[in-house]
């Protein structure tokens, strides 16, 4: 069987001598592989029980229409979100167009003019530069007289708790903390890292509502933010929760309090979450949670591996192939463009959809520098599928993520990294 799997490598274009090299570098992670299937044991097992507590049944994934009133289907996905994230209540919703889209309506909905937003992890993710005003855009958060500061994090990326001291003032309604590292080299954030950031900040002035940017974190510890005291965790289905089946959609959860007021600035005041159809994608979203823990598992498990590869070419790697995992996300600087470009046309070849095309930089709405992003998924945009981009521009890093499956995610490892042999950026002896 092992000749016959190294003969399909090789019908891949991956050479006798990577897949050779790459097989060592397997056999040693197999205790890590085990610790990452005993957490998607356990969440899987929190999913199941959420759908079992909520009677879930074939005639919720029914389609509505129109106004969507008594969406039996939407409503108890709702409550089955809310029991995993243990919060009060969630709006989980196909109208939610994307992550961004989620963390803008978390953040309109409960800011007011005058109140101020202040971001505890550094600066956000490019596209939210824009919603909050970082960047002058139509609509943005300072248009509506939202003032906004931030704390950056600690060069050791620890959280500068005097800083936090010193930002929130008064007039601070949210605090806002991204747990993933974006297109920035800093450590992801744990949760148990979190927790002491959001005790911290709850010290000072209990009634400021702390949200977490969960994007890519979701069900890779056995905790979450929510768990922690996080007022408001925010997410996109196309990523982990929503298992690679979700075609479209966000999720909110929190206090009754905080949804209620996002439920309000989704669809209209009066009517919040009594309305909103879900246009058949019910089965998707019920059975995407339900799949989410075991695929976040194979996305973590090609990280972990992309990082003890390439970390023995004195790549730097983040985090390295032996720090603990708080999200799916592998980054890995080349300091090269070149390098870049041709990690993300391997992962391009790697695809089962548009395996045959060439992913090049492009000014991205939103970023301010050309990104180049390669993913072949059933999902357009998928980045619980696998996938691969990063700004041309210094430390020239690429942030790997995803992977159905972790036999996909291998593949395309394996595609990234003999195509960056092939073009002599990296000499294997």
């Amino acid at each position: 069987m092992i000749n016959k799997i190294k003969e399909m490598y090789k019908q891949q274009g991956i050479s006798e001598q990577v897949y050779d090299f790459s097989e060592k570098i397997c056999a040693d992670l197999e205790e890590r592989f085990k610790k990452v299937d005993k957490i998607a044991e356990y969440n899987q097992l929190k999913v199941i029980g959420a759908m079992q507590k909520n009677k879930v049944a074939e005639a919720h994934f029914n389609t509505t229409t129109g106004y969507g009133y008594n969406d039996l289907g939407r409503e108890t996905l709702e409550k089955v979100y809310a029991d995993v994230f243990h919060t009060e209540d969630a709006l989980v919703r196909p109208q939610i167009t994307c992550g961004t889209h989620a963390l803008a309506l978390a953040l309109s909905a409960n800011l007011r003019p005058n109140d101020k937003l202040v971001y505890i992890s550094g600066k956000p993710y490019d596209t939210l530069e824009e919603v909050i005003g970082i960047r002058p855009s139509n609509g943005s958060l300072a248009e509506y007289g939202v003032k906004y500061d931030q704390v950056d994090l600690l060069e050791n990326g620890e959280f500068d708790f005097e800083g936090i001291k010193e930002k929130i003032t008064n007039d601070v309604k949210v605090v806002g903390i991204q747990r993933s590292k974006g297109y920035a080299t800093r450590p992801t954030l744990s949760v148990e890292k979190i927790s002491q950031a959001i005790k911290a900040v709850k010290e000072i002035n209990p009634n400021i509502i702390v949200m977490v940017d969960n994007c890519y974190g979701e069900f890779v510890e056995e905790i979450e933010p929510s768990d922690v005291g996080a007022d408001m965790i925010v997410g996109s289905l196309i990523k982990n929760p929503g298992g690679g089946l979700a075609p479209i959609g966000g999720y909110i959860c929190g206090t009754k309090q905080c949804i209620e007021n996002c439920s309000y600035r989704l669809t209209t005041p009066g009517l919040g979450k009594e309305v909103g159809a879900n246009l058949g994608v019910m089965s998707s979203f019920y059975q995407g949670l339900f799949l989410a823990p075991n695929v976040v598992a194979s996305a973590l498990k090609g990280a972990i591996f992309a990082a003890n590869l390439f970390e023995k070419f004195n790549f730097n790697v983040i985090p390295d192939g032996k720090e603990s995992r708080h999200d799916i996300i592998q980054a890995i600087e080349f300091g090269n463009p070149d390098c870049v470009i041709a990690f993300c046309k391997g992962i391009q070849a790697a695809a089962p959809v548009d395996s045959y095309l060439t992913p090049e930089p492009w000014d991205m709405p939103g970023y301010d520098a050309p990104v180049i992003m390669a993913a072949g998924a059933f999902v357009s945009g998928s980045s619980i599928e696998l996938s691969a981009d990063g700004p041309i521009k210094p430390p020239y890093a690429v942030y790997f993520q995803g992977g159905l499956t972790w036999h996909h995610a291998k593949l395309g490892i394996l595609k990234a990294f003999q195509n960056m042999v092939d073009d002599g950026l990296i000499t294997l002896k």
